[in-house]
């Protein structure tokens, strides 16, 4: 009867050494990952702005139809051909042949001199169309 009380003990130690290592190992793991892990989850914007830091807000879009008059943050850079200046406006066609309105005002930067029509540009715009600088 003793022959047959070893194996069946063995299976038991066995299991047991199994079952105990399933259970424990995610827990060290989970204990390991938390204390060097630094990460950070944020459940607002309110929270992730305290962990960034203030950041600035951008003004909503302009109103199709209107343009901004002054400069302001950039939105895109531009380059084309001058096709007609009428006042502050300036009419141009991109590289890709598409047409749109560059406005100009005492706050653009004038780069290499006033442009006239058939000029080659490039301006850094407002969402608007504004340019903060053309060259």
């Amino acid at each position: 009867m003793n022959a047959y009380a070893q194996p069946s003990m063995l299976t038991m130690v066995a299991a047991t050494l199994a079952a105990v290592t399933l259970i424990v190992t995610p827990a060290l793991a989970k204990e390991k990952v938390g204390k060097h892990s630094k990460h950070v989850t944020t459940t607002s914007a309110a929270a992730a702005a305290s962990l960034l830091g203030s950041v600035r807000e951008q003004s909503p879009a302009s109103k199709p139809g209107r343009h901004d008059s002054k400069p302001g943050v950039a939105w895109k850079t531009v380059g084309g051909t001058v096709k007609n200046i009428q006042g502050q406006t300036y009419m141009v066609e991109d590289f890709d042949g598409n047409h749109m309105k560059v406005h100009v005002g005492q706050g653009t930067k004038h780069l290499r001199g006033n442009k006239k029509v058939g000029d080659t540009i490039r301006a850094e715009i407002t969402h608007g169309g504004f340019a903060n600088s053309i060259q």
